[in-house]
């Protein structure tokens, strides 16, 4: 497959089935093969048992089998691993996984070293709740992480809540703008992103940090929250007016191909969809795939949490999934009462509390 193309579903209106899907959302395009052959070595997936991390897992395991001919590297899933059917789909695909708390620095220390890690791990929700265990995830894990693959590649996941609200009339925030975090949760974002900046600094880490905004599958997202309410004949909100979305797919292959450019001190890349989307737009048309008439509540501020895409489009390419087969997906999926992960993203929320 060529590294513009997109593979489609046998389903004219999506998937049949999670399995599906998920094989879809791992499948890597050649550009990611070629990134992951010039990163050799071992791969370790830290914080692996998440939304996203399973299938960046199985993605990385299927281009370095592309990539290495038969000489095959160890792809290794880490996490605590809430769910042990996630674990158990991972080792069927071939994907190691080892169970570990990076909290503890002696369970930290007995994982493997890899030349190539990618960092998944952190909270969000429950920070209003529970703020201290927030900084400790997204703060103190890091530094624990650090000491111990301080002389690997290392990709590390951040977000977009690190900038400030942006004024909708522009392009969205830039790599090269000043962090400005609206709440607390986005300051431990800014924590972590300081704590592999100085990993690099002192150690020579070589670091890429992905700035993610926001990643969509048909089972969790901005799409999809926005088509259950739309189901349910809850009103949309509005105020947050406009948002950035990303195919899961296409934000697993940027991270994986952001390996090769880990740099000193890091290269810091948005990871998120091209165009700026009008929250009421979403809902029109989604409404109109699933017969609904969207109702709205409140006015759009003029700001909102937005990226600006130039960097990762000259480095990695834009996203290769389109909207409308997006819109298509999530509707007919969402429709059909097919698995939610029930995890809303709660991007309404305009005031930086989880």
């Amino acid at each position: 497959m060529s590294a513009g193309s997109t593979r489609q579903p046998a389903a004219p209106n999506g998937f049949q089935s999670e399995e599906e899907l998920d094989n879809h959302l791992s499948e890597p395009r050649q550009a990611t093969v070629d990134a992951v052959r010039r990163a050799p070595g071992d791969l370790i997936i830290l914080g692996a048992g998440g939304k996203m991390g399973p299938t960046l897992a199985r993605m990385a395991l299927r281009a370095a089998a592309s990539a290495d001919g038969t000489q095959r590297r160890r792809v290794i899933a880490v996490s605590r691993f809430p769910s042990a059917n996630a674990e158990l789909e991972l080792r069927a695909a071939g994907v190691e996984t080892m169970r570990c708390d990076l909290g503890n620095r002696d369970e930290v220390a007995d994982l493997p070293i890899a030349p190539n890690v990618v960092y998944m791990a952190g909270q969000k929700f429950g920070t209003r709740a529970a703020p201290s265990r927030t900084w400790i995830s997204n703060v103190v894990v890091p530094a624990i992480v650090g000491e111990r693959f301080a002389h690997s590649r290392i990709v590390a996941f951040s977000t977009g809540n690190v900038y400030p609200l942006v004024p909708t009339s522009g392009s969205g925030a830039r790599e090269t703008d000043p962090t400005g975090p609206v709440g607390e949760y986005a300051a431990t974002c800014v924590g972590r992103e300081r704590v592999f900046e100085h990993l690099a600094e002192v150690k020579g880490t070589r670091v890429a940090i992905v700035r993610l905004n926001y990643a969509i599958d048909l089972r969790y997202g901005v799409l999809t929250d926005i088509a259950t309410a739309l189901l349910r004949g809850a009103p949309i909100p509005v105020a947050m007016g406009h948002v950035n979305v990303i195919w899961q797919r296409d934000a697993n292959r940027a991270a994986l191909e952001l390996l090769p450019l880990a740099a000193t001190p890091p290269l810091v890349v948005n990871v998120a969809g091209t165009e700026m989307l009008a929250v009421r737009d979403i809902a029109a048309r989604l409404g109109a795939r699933l017969g609904v008439e969207p109702r709205f509540e409140g006015r759009e501020a003029s700001d909102a949490l937005l990226s600006d895409t130039s960097r990762m489009c000259q480095l990695l390419g834009p996203p290769e999934m389109s909207l409308d087969t997006m819109f298509d997906w999530v509707a007919a999926w969402v429709r059909e009462g097919r698995p939610l992960l029930g995890k809303p993203t709660h991007f309404t929320a305009r005031d930086g509390v989880f």
